[in-house]
């Protein structure tokens, strides 16, 4: 094993860069997914708060839970008990001794595309600090007002009344800068303090007339035991009653209605006051915004001033102009676009070939690509007449040592004149002759050419045998024999 690794070392320190560049990238986008790592990390402790409505709260989407816009976790799992929202919310251990068990918690929104958030006030320093898996109730959370709830719970005259305000307010602001509705938004912010005082006023009203109420029961039962006293007070109020008499059914239907609009006033109120909370703050952000407008105008001015005669004068008759052509190219753009399908399988296939031929299995073989520049090459070869030989066109013969000599030993038994001239076309008496290529011929050739001379020493007769062609071939590299 360490003589492999000596003798890869560059592979194997590659492979365990590889490997820690791996690692660090799969942290990296693990971390950034929100997945705790065990053991590095410490785990959340849960708390749960109860909403009336979780409306666009989802889980595992990071929503964030903050206070006084410091995350302090994300929203867990939600989940719906006895007809509310149980929302689990992951505090980070860090956080444990801040949250107490008089906290309230507030769905707010980011942006207009409902990306909520969950605002967490963390109580009285006096109250005990909440464990984990303690629950906020339902009564110390509030979810997101919509515009719509406002409206449902309006009668129809405010809905009127609102809708002339609006309109004339839209009236009024037109035409006018940022600065003028930056100043009416902050003109509206005693006003909006002037109602919480009112609402507070009611409210304190309303157990005011319930203590009221309560005495007055109890002053009738007081009453009720003294009969003598109450039939003299009665006989002494008769024509006081008797003047209310008339107006008796009106009164009572009054006080029927009046705990409900009480009531219906106090939670729309209470609505309202949320609702201008959230107001001067935006409005106080809006400011900056409001005070960059007229520079933003006189920038926008600047610029749409020159580019008015370009468009007048330039782009607008182009458009003129093309508009003909456009009408023209609508028939081929109509036609391109029903070819376009048969173009896509077309190149499509054109890619599939193209894949075939690039193909390269490896040392196993070679691919489709090699063979067509080894074909391309063979074919230039066999069509070139361009060389020192003249216009023959070269040939490439491969055979073994054996048919060679065979080949030539027939040639030079059919015709002497024909197998000279194969042989000298072929050249292939320099390959049977050396002993390197064919040592079974180069030997046989070497015996036939010493008989082949002593006949020539001792005889004038030329008789050549079978077994003497290969001599007879070896002739006219000789000077000193004569060839018959």
């Amino acid at each position: 094993m360490k003589r492999a690794i000596r003798t890869h070392m560059r592979d194997f320190i590659a492979i365990l860069v590889l490997l820690v560049l791996s690692v660090g990238v799969a942290g990296y986008i693990l971390n950034h997914e929100r997945l705790r790592f065990p053991f590095i990390q410490p785990s959340p402790y849960t708390l749960n708060a109860e909403f009336s409505t979780a409306q666009a709260l989802t889980p595992g989407q990071g929503q964030e839970v903050t206070i006084s816009g410091v995350k302090i976790g994300e929203v867990g799992n939600v989940t719906l008990k006895n007809g509310v929202a149980d929302v689990a919310l992951q505090i980070d251990p860090k956080y444990e001794r801040v949250i107490h068990t008089d906290a309230t918690a507030l769905t707010r929104p980011r942006t207009g595309l409902q990306d909520m958030f969950i605002e967490l006030d963390p109580g009285s320093k006096g109250a005990p600090m909440a464990k984990p898996g303690f629950t906020i109730p339902v009564s110390n959370t509030n979810p997101e007002v919509n515009v719509d709830e406002i409206l449902s719970s309006l009668d129809g005259d405010t809905r009127s009344y609102l809708d002339l305000l609006i309109n004339g307010a839209g009236q009024g602001l037109q035409g006018k800068g940022g600065d003028e509705l930056a100043q009416v938004f902050e003109r509206f912010e005693p006003t909006h303090r002037d109602l919480a005082r009112v609402n507070g006023a009611v409210a304190q009203r309303g157990r005011d007339l319930q203590q009221l109420v309560n005495s007055l029961q109890r002053l009738n039962t007081s009453l009720a035991t003294k009969q003598s006293q109450i039939v003299s007070l009665v006989d002494a109020s008769n024509t006081v009653f008797r003047a209310f008499a008339s107006q008796d059914n009106n009164i009572s239907r009054a006080i029927v209605d009046l705990p409900g609009t009480l009531q219906q006033t106090t939670q729309t109120l209470a609505k309202v006051q949320s609702f201008a909370t959230l107001l001067g703050p935006t409005a106080r952000n809006l400011l900056p915004a409001a005070r960059a407008l007229p520079s933003a105008n006189a920038a926008l001015s600047a610029l749409a001033k020159p580019s008015a005669p370009i468009v007048q004068n330039q782009i607008r008759p182009f458009v003129v102009s093309a508009r003909p052509l456009v009408r023209n190219l609508r028939p081929a753009a109509i036609n391109l676009s029903k070819a376009t399908p048969n173009l896509t399988k077309t190149f499509t296939v054109i890619n599939h070939l193209a894949n075939m031929l690039g193909y390269n299995p490896g040392n196993v073989e070679h691919g489709y690509l090699w063979w067509l520049a080894w074909l391309d090459h063979n074919v230039r070869t066999l069509f070139s007449v361009q060389d020192a030989n003249g216009d023959f066109r070269p040939l490439f013969l491969q055979a073994s040592c054996a048919t060679y000599t065979q080949l030539i030993n027939s040639l030079n038994l059919q015709s002497s004149g024909l197998g000279s001239e194969m042989e000298s076309l072929l050249n292939v008496t320099p390959i049977l002759t050396s002993a390197g290529l064919c040592p079974t011929q180069s030997a046989a050739d070497a015996k036939d050419y010493q008989a082949y001379q002593s006949q020539q020493q001792g005889e004038k007769a030329n008789v050549l045998s079978p077994t003497g062609t290969a001599a007879k071939a070896l002739a006219p590299f000789d000077p000193a024999l004569p060839v018959k």
